[in-house]
């Protein structure tokens, strides 16, 4: 979805006018950035254009998670897909000793009932390598990787 879809889209539940009056900006600016902008140019015409920008040419994902912050949420890379060659019951098993992984951790974090900063970093490592692996997973099988066996033509 582009930028001026998105905005448009936002339009629908949010008054122009209103974020307008939060952001300090004209009515008119607000607008112009739900109409599509000039793609030859290269310029960004709205601040989810110039984020966009900003994470192309720095390819720093932390800017993405900052943005994903001030909405509660969290980002998370897309895995790439898994192989079509991918059989199930491995794929299974490494989203199970992801999980078991993750507990391992939580475990040894709370042995002496406290967390550290630094363990909870390590937590958040681990949970978003199972996030990572579990999505893999899903998209995998949307895809149809883990269709029912192919037999063999005789």
């Amino acid at each position: 979805m582009h930028s001026h879809e998105v905005m448009r889209e936002v339009l629908k539940t949010t008054s122009a006018k209103q974020i307008a009056g939060d952001m300090g900006l004209s009515l008119s600016l607000i607008y112009k950035w739900a109409e599509p902008g000039e793609a030859e140019s290269g310029s960004a015409s709205s601040p989810l254009d110039r984020v966009g920008q900003l994470i192309r040419s720095t390819h720093d994902t932390r800017i993405a998670q900052w943005v994903c912050e001030q909405a509660d949420g969290f980002y998370i890379r897309n895995p790439h897909n898994l192989p079509p060659t991918a059989t199930l019951i491995p794929a299974t098993n490494d989203i199970v000793q992801e999980f078991a992984d993750m507990l391992a951790t939580i475990a040894r974090a709370s042995a002496d009932n406290a967390i550290t900063p630094e363990e909870a970093k390590t937590i958040r490592r681990r949970w978003e390598e199972l996030k990572s692996v579990t999505e893999s997973f899903v998209k995998s099988a949307e895809s149809g990787t883990f269709g029912p066996p192919k037999t063999e033509q005789v």
